[in-house]
């Protein structure tokens, strides 16, 4: 069990990872091991998740989801394969966690009425200062 919150895990059956080849520093080892994890979780199938989170999850994820509502996170930061392992997986409970907070909800305030009168009275001001900077016709004569 991987613990997201103390009141959410999820199971490591839910994930699939894939190690493919990286690119990069590593020199010969880059043509040999395949160190890059693609982390693979089916969001919309998953039964850990509550349905409001995986909402948020699959709209904070955006381009990484795909139409089957897979997520698929690819760590290639490290050399190591464990490492690049360890990233995904922390990646992933990050990106769970910023989906299991609830945003806050707006609430509608309203601009005092001493608020109103004195950003009337400044656009007044300022208009009235425009005006005197104007040239009048018959001034030209």
């Amino acid at each position: 069990m991987i613990a997201i919150t103390p009141s959410l895990a999820l199971d490591e059956s839910e994930i699939q990872l894939e190690f493919v080849r990286a690119a990069g520093p590593g020199g010969q080892n880059v043509n040999k091991v395949a160190t890059a994890v693609q982390l693979r979780f089916d969001v919309r199938g998953s039964p850990s998740l509550p349905a409001e989170v995986k909402a948020r999850l699959v709209k904070l994820a955006g381009r990484r989801v795909s139409e089957d509502g897979v997520l698929v996170i690819t760590a290639r930061r490290y050399r190591s394969q464990e490492r690049n392992r360890a990233d995904a997986i922390q990646r992933l409970v990050k990106m769970i966690q910023k989906a299991a907070t609830r945003p806050r909800v707006r609430k509608a305030t309203r601009v005092s009425l001493s608020a109103r009168a004195a950003r009337v009275d400044e656009k007044k001001r300022r208009g009235d200062t425009k005006r005197r900077r104007r040239r009048h016709p018959e001034d030209w004569e």
